[in-house]
């Protein structure tokens, strides 16, 4: 079995099953090439270092068919991707091959679990990765009642000129944040209907970032600090209420902005541990 894309890869190993090849995500990724919560998955499991998933590079054009042929999988995962119309049909050629349901980088996390326990003939068991899943944020919940209180918009940015990005509810990112307890914005909820083709998101201009004045919570991420600074030095941006209090959920360590990005059973409890704490900070900002 292959993975393209995200978190599929993540949900296979919670099954017991180890891919042969995932496709290769530098951002984040340790000194195995891996993303920290999969490699401490297969250290957990025993796999040894080579029989790890084989990385597959997506070159501008996207997968190789050629490489993924060479490992010879049963079936192709690749349901939270962007894959296009002729690739789906290079890679059906070569196994049986499971696409996103409408449009690329578009899936509910439920719905990702799902798909890919189906596909490995797992289908029983992922109400159990699910009802894990939802147990952990309810004890975040349960633990802090404060969380309730605030509503957040989680924005990126395009550089310091030209347009900003707001995460639609239906967006993974935001789902994490939402199931730990926060509120989406009303600003954001506005944004439905908005979105970019082929994304989760909307955008509206840095110089309108005043309409995220009354949002309590900013949820972000910077490449590193000098990243951070150059972009909260710019006054339309620097001035957002939030920004301006310091009330700003922003890592700039790239495993975590990855881990915190993606709702699935190896990311959840990694990225909880580390997450929780920032929201806690942020809030006494307000």
């Amino acid at each position: 079995m292959v993975t393209l894309g995200q978190g599929s890869a993540e949900t296979a190993l919670a099954l017991g099953i180890v891919p042969v090849g995932t496709e290769e995500y530098e951002w984040g990724a340790d000194e195995s090439g891996q993303l920290p919560w999969i490699h401490e998955e297969l250290e957990n499991e025993g796999v040894a270092e080579d029989d790890y998933p084989e990385l597959i590079s997506a070159g501008d054009n996207g997968v190789s068919a050629e490489e993924i042929a060479k490992l010879d999988p049963d079936v192709i995962l690749a349901p939270w991707s962007g894959i296009t119309a002729e690739q789906y049909d290079s890679l059906s050629a070569l196994a049986p091959t499971v696409a996103y349901p409408e449009k690329p980088w578009t899936i509910d996390w439920k719905d990702q679990i799902t798909t890919v326990a189906t596909a490995l003939g797992e289908k029983d068991r992922a109400e159990e990765l699910i009802g894990g899943i939802e147990d952990q944020f309810a004890t975040v919940r349960e633990q802090n009642p404060e969380f309730a209180d605030h509503d957040f918009a989680f924005i990126y940015n395009q550089g310091t000129t030209g347009d900003m990005g707001v995460f639609l509810p239906t967006e993974q990112r935001v789902a994490m944040v939402e199931n730990l307890g926060l509120t989406v914005a009303p600003v954001v909820e506005d944004m439905k209907g908005q979105e970019k083709e082929g994304t989760d998101s909307a955008t509206f201009s840095i110089e309108t970032a005043d309409r995220l004045n009354d949002v309590d919570l900013i949820f972000t991420f910077y490449s590193d600090e000098a990243n951070r600074a150059e972009m909260e030095a710019l006054p339309t941006y620097g001035a957002v209420s939030a920004i301006r209090k310091g009330a700003v959920v922003a890592p700039t360590e790239n495993s975590l902005v990855t881990g915190s990005s993606i709702v699935n059973p190896l990311t959840v409890p990694w990225a909880i541990d580390r997450y929780v704490p920032m929201i806690k900070d942020a809030i006494t900002h307000l």
